[in-house]
């Protein structure tokens, strides 16, 4: 990418988003071509159109997505597919209207199958069996990335796609029942310390293991990937590296200085047992991870105004 590039960041304000934006700054780019979700609706296919006719961005980075935890995904199905596949679809879509460069888009790691082997490979993709409690919003990410395969084999459009492993950073979603495992924890012994509590309760078993990438690392991987990468298949981004839930909980009881004892809710769903991202493609290519877990997490910690942080799930953007 040149410097002097016009880059469109869908999803700025978010969690990845506002990342990849330092990121690009830090990079020396400069030229953003940036919107909130309340000056457009992504869901709104004239809209896009008008903005992508107005603007001719060339590099395009689709962060924007309505995401959420276990709870929000099984009680906003219907949103999660539809808000994703609309959003997804008019960007891909008026990138190639308008000869847009180049395009990476962000799916998830929860498009890989429940039962897949680990760790998990991305010729994986389809071969079984969604996790059902993100299934909706599995189904929205796997339309994307068969979007931009399409449009790539039909029309040559230079897009890629990119499938992080669980995320945290600054600017995540902390509302304890739409929010993301790690971000949830913290809140929660946060405000256990703050209120002199005897215990933690732990939604699930603790068993199951999870990889965790801060999304600055993920941002850094973005920007090699959008300098680099120009071939077709979907590439993975994580550490290589998991934790189960307790051991997790009791990392982040260190960095809070929570001094109670920890409860698992054992009636609350776990789950898919593992998911741990095989990162072989992209260690190859010469990228690799430099958060470490409880350095990343002491940071955000340390960085969080809780009278401030957004609570609830949006479209981010």
């Amino acid at each position: 990418m040149e410097k002097n590039a016009k880059i469109y960041i869908a999803g700025h304000r978010g969690m990845v988003g506002s990342a990849l934006l330092r990121k690009l700054q830090e990079a020396g780019f400069h030229n953003f071509i940036l919107r909130t979700s309340a000056e457009l609706d992504l869901r709104n296919q004239a809209a896009v159109e008008r903005f992508f006719a107005e603007e001719q961005p060339e590099y395009v980075f689709l962060a924007a997505a309505k995401v959420g935890g276990i709870h929000a995904n099984n009680t906003q199905k219907a949103e999660f597919i539809y808000d994703n596949l609309l959003i997804e679809a008019n960007i891909i879509h008026q990138s190639y209207q308008h000869k847009v460069k180049k395009l990476l888009f962000l799916g998830s790691s929860c498009i890989y199958p429940k039962m897949a082997p680990q760790p998990l490979k991305e010729e994986y993709l389809l071969s079984g069996y969604l996790e059902p409690t993100n299934e909706p919003y599995a189904l929205a990410k796997i339309a994307g990335i068969k979007l931009c395969e399409a449009y790539r084999s039909q029309y040559q459009c230079n897009f890629i796609s990119v499938m992080p492993t669980n995320l945290y950073g600054y600017h995540d979603n902390y509302d304890l029942q739409t929010s993301h495992v790690l971000p949830a924890l913290l809140r929660k012994f946060h405000e256990a310390r703050q209120q002199r509590l005897q215990q933690v309760e732990i939604w699930g078993s603790g068993n199951p293991k999870r990889e965790f990438l801060h999304a600055d690392d993920l941002a850094d991987a973005c920007l090699f990937l959008m300098q680099t990468y120009n071939g077709a298949e979907p590439i993975n981004i994580g550490t290589g590296e998991d934790i189960s839930i307790k051991d997790l909980a009791l990392l982040i009881k260190e960095v809070t200085g929570f001094q109670g004892e920890l409860v698992f809710n054992t009636s609350m769903p776990d789950g898919t047992p593992r998911k741990l991202l095989d990162v072989i493609r992209l260690t190859t290519l010469g990228w690799q991870y430099s958060i470490e877990l409880k350095q990343g997490i002491t940071q955000v910690y340390e960085s969080l105004d809780w009278h401030s942080e957004p609570t609830s799930v949006s479209l981010t953007s």
